[in-house]
């Protein structure tokens, strides 16, 4: 769960081309590159009101390329539409912070409880997830009207509530926050998918032609040694002034690693051009039996967005790929992206090598020599998502945020050209089910000494 959005300004990123380099240049000095002890963290109410109100911009930044028509569209099960984003973003603060704690508070419309609940049991029924694009109403404009219902309720309550109801509500508001960023990078990803399945291959917003690149071919990728030993991996939530952080990334905790090797960058479009070139979708020794099966269901000849030469919709010759900008020719230099588990683990065994750990992910991200650890795509590991030993759930309703979703899935590291700036760090988790290859994934590679 993207390009990025500076005020107002858009920054492009298209997956494999020189714009998603530039995006990646930007990505490279942003705060999500700052060690967690060197965030400091207001919460003043003057601070939590100016977040909150960021953060909410931001959202609307995001759909404002889109018109109506664009924000209403489901394009799978797995994917939701714009507008329902919008809206559900709106309800978390609404049903988890208004309803309990602001007292007096008038909901916009009881009917969006049911509407865009997502998952939360203890908040009683919701619109079933494939259905969500049937919500011709309410509005793309009634949405509006609720977000800013919603966001002047937040600010008042931020500014009026006595200091025992907003200290009770400053983490839930955090959370939310958080939450919204997550929902701001799955907007983007379902909508390029939602716009891949259009014959026209419109993009979600134009940028100018890319600048001729010196180079077209990847660095040679080097190994990178990583000691084993005893490494502590997890968030401490326990420690003075510790930053916020999921609930699945606690508690910290020791794991023994042994002595292992890691790219120092990430799988490139040229690398996985070459897999491709050797009959990587056809030969069934590189796959496990899940995913052979899924290459032979799905039809999978390349990483999603990926348009063959001699496609119809080619518009040059050559590999080109799709993105959020168009269609653009394939930049060998850039990260691979849009690949689901099986293929990256594919790769990997064609590669002679292996995905790393998440624990092996986290112990080398400060290696010196290993490049690209966040702002490009989030990477694969070989690691279930599973909870850590002593993991305890946040209390009340957001019990149900992570926990309840700790099988049949697995974890990816780092962040992507998508993520907004400040959301992620070294010990953030994130997860998806090995299938899928909609959001900005790709893959770094690892062995044993």
């Amino acid at each position: 769960m993207r390009g990025f959005i500076t005020g107002h300004a858009f920054i492009p990123f298209l997956i494999c081309t020189e714009s998603w380099q530039v995006a990646a240049s930007a990505a490279a000095v942003s705060p999500i590159d700052l060690p967690e002890h060197h965030r400091a963290v207001d919460v003043s109410r003057a601070a939590v009101a100016a977040r909150f109100a960021e953060v909410r911009l931001h959202s609307t930044a995001l759909a404002a390329p889109l018109s109506a028509e664009d924000q209403c569209i489901q394009s799978m099960p797995d994917a939701s539409p714009a507008k329902w984003h919008l809206a559900h973003t709106s309800w978390f603060f609404e049903a988890v912070i208004l309803r309990e704690l602001a007292h007096g508070y008038a909901p916009f419309d009881e009917k969006y409880f049911y509407l865009f609940n997502s998952y939360y049991e203890a908040l009683g029924p919701r619109h079933p997830r494939p259905q969500r694009g049937l919500l011709s109403r309410p509005s793309v404009d009634e949405v509006r009207g609720y977000r800013a219902h919603v966001d002047a309720a937040v600010q008042r309550f931020i500014e009026s509530a006595d200091d025992a109801a907003f200290a009770q509500a400053l983490p839930l508001i955090t959370l939310g926050l958080h939450h919204e960023q997550q929902h701001q990078e799955l907007l983007l990803t379902d909508i390029l998918h939602a716009l891949s399945c259009n014959p026209l291959l419109p993009a979600y917003q134009p940028s100018p032609a890319p600048t001729l690149r010196l180079a077209q071919v990847p660095a040679p990728m080097r190994w990178i040694d990583v000691a084993g030993g005893i490494s502590q991996v997890g968030h401490d939530a326990a420690a003075a002034g510790a930053p916020f952080a999921f609930d699945n990334e606690t508690p910290r905790h020791d794991v023994l690693l042994r002595p292992f090797q890691i790219a120092d960058r990430l799988v490139s479009c040229g690398d996985y051009a070459q897999f491709i070139a050797d009959g990587g979708y056809e030969r069934a020794q590189f796959w496990l039996s899940d995913g052979w099966a899924a290459v032979k269901a799905n039809g999978w000849q390349a990483p999603a967005y990926w348009i063959a030469p001699g496609d119809a919709r080619a518009p040059s010759p050559g590999w080109q790929v799709f993105g959020l900008d168009g269609v653009r020719p394939l930049d060998p230099a850039a990260p691979v992206s849009q690949l689901s588990f099986y293929e990256a683990s594919a790769y990997a065994d064609w590669a002679g090598a292996r995905l790393p750990t998440e624990f092996e992910w986290e112990a080398a991200f400060s290696t010196p020599g290993v490049t690209q650890m966040q702002g490009h795509v989030w990477q694969w590991t070989r690691s279930s998502y599973d909870p850590y030993p002593g993991f305890r759930p946040m209390e009340g309703a957001v019990s149900e945020y992570n926990g309840k979703f700790m099988v049949g899935q697995l974890v990816l590291r780092g962040s992507s050209l998508a993520t907004p700036q400040g959301h992620t760090r070294r010990t953030y988790r994130n997860f998806f089910p090995p299938a899928a290859r909609w959001q900005f994934s790709g893959l770094r590679l690892a062995r044993d000494s």
